[in-house]
């Protein structure tokens, strides 16, 4: 992604936000009671891509910087895009408690 914490926090949680919405409307046009081996599938492969699409965000760039050698700045820009995802998480419950979307 990016050496900027903030960015990578934002762009994980935004990621977040297209999947939920996706998954919302998405149920809307399911048919109710539909019994389909299709549903677990389309749940397991949304796993494993957001797997993927989360361990790059968080860590192709320390992983480079960890093998070009320079171990202390990969670790530091993987806690702080950890703690950056973390702050926008903690906002979102505060949201979600107050009930600003309700």
């Amino acid at each position: 992604m990016t050496k900027n914490p903030i960015i990578n926090g934002l762009s994980a949680s935004a990621y977040i936000v297209m999947v939920a919405f996706v998954m919302n409307f998405g149920m809307k046009l399911i048919p109710p009671h539909t019994n389909s081996v299709m549903a677990p599938i389309a749940i397991i492969s949304l796993f494993t891509l957001s797997a993927a699409v989360m361990g790059y965000i968080f860590g192709y760039v320390p992983f480079q910087l960890y093998f070009d050698g320079k171990k202390k700045q990969a670790v530091q820009l993987f806690l702080q895009t950890v703690v950056a995802f973390g702050c926008l998480t903690i906002f979102m419950f505060i949201l979600l408690f107050t009930g600003v979307f309700s």
